[in-house]
């Protein structure tokens, strides 16, 4: 007597090679009419080959790609520049808790060798939040200073689509991070450990230079994060590109606006004794000035004078 499970087998055996005959002929039928077949097919009748697709932009393609976007950015309605800045304080804001979960998770580590706590805080955190908002076009503001800024310094941007940009950036940026940080400390995922209001009361402790200082020097390396993986056309290149930079500026201890967004606000959550006044006044205003000048001089203005029409007269 024949098994059912081999009877069943039969029965379905000429509907499964119809489909399957079915799905290569849909395959091969998309891949006719794609544009890029046809230019393949012409290029091996013409006896050339399709020209492969540069890992990354050369230097003056960077940085008109950069200016590009940035225009691109500034185009956008206010509605959606805030929504998109909320979006992106919430991917920061994460990268922010696990480098706190982590690095802040490690005080034998801090005590006996410091260099390998912080570039442990530096590896795992900031850099995923930053993937996530580029991959997906979030807003972040610290990235607009040097694309949109560039952008207005070549014409291609206004002054009410910067400040549109920036602000609406700067705001969505704050609403997500204290959204997060309230998430956070509801959470309870951080447990006892003292670091985020370690954390909170030594970014507020700093006099206005150090922090304007250490907040150029900071949006120097995000933005030359967020210019060099604009050029990348794979996953892994962007990867690169941002990991770099941000772990660095994570470990050597600089400052980050929207990143102080979400930090500061969970460790006054959680006991720092840290004012909104000082919040604002001792660490978000010196470090968002530096951010502004770290991304648009430091970083865009070298290539902008190079590649674009940075101060130069016209004839």
């Amino acid at each position: 007597m024949v098994p059912r499970s081999a009877l069943l087998l039969g029965l379905l055996a000429p509907a499964i090679a119809f489909g399957a005959i079915q799905q290569q002929h849909a395959v091969s039928a998309s891949r006719a009419f794609s544009p890029r077949a046809h230019t393949d097919k012409a290029l091996r009748m013409s006896g050339g080959e399709a020209a492969p697709v540069p890992e990354i932009k050369p230097p003056p393609a960077l940085y008109a790609g950069a200016v590009a976007a940035g225009a691109a950015k500034a185009k956008g309605s206010w509605s959606k520049i805030f929504k998109l800045g909320i979006v992106s304080g919430c991917h920061i804001g994460f990268g922010a808790f696990l480098m706190l979960a982590v690095g802040g998770a490690c005080p034998e580590i801090a005590a006996n060798n410091p260099g390998l706590k912080n570039i442990i805080s530096g590896a795992f955190g900031l850099p995923f939040g930053l993937i996530m908002t580029l991959v997906t076009g979030g807003e972040l503001f610290t990235g607009n200073t040097a694309l949109v800024g560039a952008s207005f310094m070549e014409g291609k941007t206004t002054k009410g689509e910067l400040a549109k940009s920036w602000i609406g950036s700067y705001a969505g940026n704050l609403v997500g991070s204290l959204f997060l940080a309230y998430l956070a400390f509801h959470g309870g995922t951080l447990g006892a450990g003292p670091a985020s209001a370690a954390v909170a009361t030594a970014k507020c402790a700093n006099t206005f230079s150090v922090a304007f200082v250490r907040g150029l020097m900071c949006n120097w390396l995000v933005c030359m994060a967020v210019y060099m993986a604009s050029g990348c056309s794979s996953m892994a290149g962007k990867m690169t590109a941002v990991w770099f930079p941000i772990s660095a500026f994570i470990a050597l201890g600089l400052e980050h606006s929207v990143a102080n967004m979400f930090l500061i606000p969970l460790g006054m959550l959680r006991g720092a004794e840290v004012t909104i006044a000082d919040f604002l006044m001792k660490n978000l205003l010196p470090v968002t000035l530096g951010n502004i000048v770290g991304g648009m001089l430091c970083v865009m203005a070298p290539f902008g004078s190079s590649f674009g029409g940075w101060f130069k007269k016209e004839d």
